[in-house]
């Protein structure tokens, strides 16, 4: 058996460095699966994600997986990432056993749920409002300081991290708090901001098939353990369902352990994990 990972197309390139390329998985001369290789766009230390890998049935528990696994972070290598991402399906147990032994570890886990009203209600004293300019103003410099941050936990230098942040906001969110297909709340407590929530909508266009996505939901600091976490998904619930969407996803870091457990409270299942490593 000599297992080969071969291009079978020209490369895509996604902008701001990204690049993605679709290859085939053969055995000598035959066609036994796929894969797609893909650099996540932003300059500096790369992300690269090993995408769509897949082996026939027939030939399945030969070893052709890890071996496209191992080639795959070659590839990866040669465009400069120095990190590797793997999404695999919750039900999935032999592929994350192929990528535990190859060393990865979990990074996040994807999670759904079915909105059905009654949603619940706010707790008494808390109320939502839309974000208007002067919340945004204040929240869009708060929000590219924390994408900074979790660039430069990466390995990113601070001008690298900086300018991903802002280049992560300019394309998800390009008119601002106006922005089609997003909703942007500010959560009061008795008067007192205390958290806001970034709502994606798209009906089945977002990740997993979720016609709504938490991109993200935030509690000041000094007001965690309080409920509003809860009614910040309760929000996100509420719009969602209010657009005509079935299923809202969120993702939770791997170590966030009080956020996995209030979504799974709240009745969210996990449909994916992502699994990573560093390429040496």
């Amino acid at each position: 058996m000599t297992t080969t990972v071969r291009p079978t197309g020209p490369e895509e390139a996604l902008g701001r460095g990204g690049r993605s390329r679709a290859f085939a998985i053969r055995d000598n001369s035959r066609a036994v699966g796929g894969l797609r290789l893909t650099r996540v766009p932003g300059s500096g230390p790369g992300t690269g994600r090993i995408e769509e890998l897949e082996i026939a049935p027939a030939d399945r528990r030969r070893g052709r997986a890890t071996v496209a696994a191992l080639a795959a972070e070659e590839i990866l290598r040669g465009w400069g990432c120095v990190r590797v991402e793997a999404d695999v399906p919750a039900e999935a147990t032999a592929a994350r056993g192929l990528f535990t032994a190859l060393g990865y570890t979990g990074r996040s886990r994807w999670l759904t749920k079915r909105p059905r009203p009654p949603v619940p209600a706010l707790p008494e004293g808390s109320a939502v409002r839309a974000m208007g300019e002067r919340d945004y103003a204040g929240w869009r410099a708060a929000e590219r300081a924390r994408l900074a941050a979790e660039r430069r936990e990466r390995g990113a230098a601070a001008a690298e991290a900086d300018a991903h942040a802002e280049a992560v906001l300019t394309a998800r969110l390009p008119a601002g708090h106006r922005t089609e297909g997003v909703a942007l709340r500010v959560l009061s407590h008795h008067g007192t901001d205390v958290g806001t929530l970034w709502l994606a909508l798209a009906p089945g266009r977002l990740p997993y098939g979720t016609d709504g996505y938490v991109v993200h939901a935030g509690v000041a600091a000094e007001y965690r353990g309080r409920g509003h976490g809860r009614a910040l998904l309760a929000e996100a619930e509420r719009l969602t369902h209010a657009a005509g969407g079935t299923l809202l996803g969120l993702s939770v870091d791997a170590d966030n352990l009080p956020a996995g457990r209030l979504c799974e409270g709240l009745g969210y299942r996990p449909v994916a994990e992502r699994l990573g490593k560093t390429l040496h």
